[in-house]
């Protein structure tokens, strides 16, 4: 039998099953986009806490079902295989029965719908009704993007779509919904770091799916790199970042008040340097280290372009 079958896996507690299933390392790359759109808010002197503390608490809900929805679909549709590279899934180990994953999913559906509604009635209260009912039909395009990824009769990450939702998702929703429900206003200027933020979060889905080429192909989930070939994938890793690097100088040009703004330039070594390192690793599982170091990097970014902005 297979190693990865689920009566060879160690035993694991409940509570730790979870914990690795929510995958907490996914968080603070989720994280980064409403960062961003607090410091951008700060910067304009409208920094509102609760409201920032109510989008932190609702974005790590939306992670949190996007992981359990994305552990439970890919153990149905076949993309958690014994030819994955990656790390093993809850569902895939038998650590978390699919009907506990799918209970999961629902528990962690509502606590996302009840936080992103506290969060629209402490920014926007009763005023504004059609600003409110806006918001909130963008907060149930999050819940239904975060479950349907990988789940559902017609999962959209199999499809190549996957890129589309996280540039909107963790760029341009997360920065420039943050920013708005702070400030209601959204200045045009303020697209560009969102279009960063969205780059650098695609780049690190890409690495992914770069990795996981041959069981994603397996299992019919046609991605971006599967579409694309392995090295089209790494020269489309180099545009997002370069893109992405791009977005921020413009915006430092347009606003700019300050040499402080420029501080996010200290990041850029750190993103080439991702970039050239997966340009020249071919093998899938030398490509694993390379997400977590594009995670962090793109927090790395975060706090630098934040920082420069305030100061």
């Amino acid at each position: 039998m297979s190693s990865t079958s689920p009566s060879a896996s160690p035993a694991v507690s409940p509570a730790k099953a979870w914990v690795s299933a929510f995958r907490p390392r996914t968080l603070p790359l989720a994280l980064a986009s409403i960062l961003t759109g607090g410091f951008l808010a700060a910067s304009h002197g409208q920094f509102r806490p609760a409201v920032f503390g109510l989008a932190v608490l609702t974005t790590i809900l939306l992670q949190i079902l996007s992981n359990l929805a994305n552990d439970y679909g890919d153990s149905q549709n076949g993309a958690d295989s014994v030819h994955r590279e990656g790390p093993q899934r809850a569902v895939q180990s038998g650590a978390i029965s699919p009907a506990q994953m799918k209970r999961g999913m629902g528990l962690f559906g509502l606590l996302s719908l009840g936080s992103g509604l506290s969060l629209l009635w402490v920014a926007l209260g009763s005023s504004g009704v059609w600003i409110f009912l806006t918001f909130f039909g963008l907060g149930l395009c999050a819940i239904w993007a975060a479950v349907n990824y990988t789940a559902g009769a017609k999962p959209y990450g199999y499809a190549g779509l996957g890129d589309v939702s996280v540039f909107t998702f963790f760029g341009l929703v997360g920065v420039c919904g943050t920013y708005y429900l702070q400030t209601r206003a959204l200045p045009l200027a303020v697209l560009l770091p969102a279009a960063a933020l969205g780059c650098f979060a695609t780049a690190v889905l890409n690495v992914n799916n770069i990795r996981d080429i041959r069981s994603d192909e397996l299992a019919g989930k046609i991605t971006i790199p599967v579409r694309l070939g392995p090295q089209n994938a790494r020269r489309y890793h180099w545009l997002l970042l370069l893109l992405g690097l791009g977005c921020a100088v413009v915006y430092a040009t347009l606003t700019y008040h300050s040499p402080w703004q420029w501080l996010f330039l200290l990041s850029a070594p750190l993103l080439l340097l991702n970039a050239r390192r997966v340009w020249q690793r071919q093998d899938s599982m030398q490509l694993d280290p390379l997400l977590k170091q594009m995670a962090l990097t793109t927090l790395v970014f975060t706090v630098l372009f934040g920082v420069g902005q305030v100061l």
